[in-house]
């Protein structure tokens, strides 16, 4: 087996009350492990089996690149969490500030998209060429990599990523996914693009 379920940075109960362990046990024991394996069972045989997962996202189509992507996604995604508090780096919050008027006015903005948004996907923060942060949408597996952009957070707002926990009630998953960023996180990948 290429890839490999990636492992999570913390317990299956750590982020409760906000996300359950059940609602971990589905997301990521069922549909993050699930795009792992059908990603494994799709490339062999193909161009693409001694590929890094950033190249299949960048240069496949079709299943092959639903799966990789949706491995990038999800494991971008759990690394944006953190069970305990984190705080953002000085850099990043003027950076958002200069950008986004404050960090207040940027969670506005970002919950308002990502509750606004229609069907499956993502929201992320990225950053531009001109290394600006603006808020990009994708659609189901689609990632901010494939059109050489780069993240550095993301939301995911598929159901499966909140239904058991808030059933339709997606603006409460968004307020309480806030509070477990993983600013470290995001931060540290602000930092390897300010000094490129």
């Amino acid at each position: 087996m290429k890839f490999e379920l990636m492992s999570l940075p913390y317990t299956l109960t750590a982020l409760e009350p906000y996300l359950s362990s059940e609602t971990l046990s589905y997301h990521y024991g069922k549909h993050h492990a699930g795009y792992v394996n059908k990603l494994n069972a799709l490339i062999e045989g193909t161009e693409f089996i001694d590929k890094s997962l950033e190249d299949i996202v960048k240069n496949a189509n079709g299943a092959i690149f639903n799966n990789a992507a949706q491995v990038f996604n999800h494991d971008f995604y759990w690394h944006g969490l953190s069970p305990v508090p984190t705080n953002i780096s000085l850099n990043l919050s003027e950076q958002l500030t200069q950008d986004f008027g404050s960090l207040e006015l940027f969670k506005e903005k970002f919950l308002t998209i990502a509750s606004g948004f229609f069907g499956s996907g993502w929201v992320w923060l990225i950053v531009t060429q001109d290394k600006h942060l603006v808020i990009e949408t994708t659609s189901n597996a689609d990632t901010p990599i494939r059109h050489g952009q780069i993240p550095l957070l993301v939301c995911d707002v598929w159901e499966h990523a909140y239904y058991i926990d808030y059933r339709n009630g997606r603006p409460d998953y968004l307020e309480n996914w806030w509070k477990l960023i993983n600013w470290e996180f995001v931060s540290e990948n602000f930092v390897g693009i300010k000094n490129s």
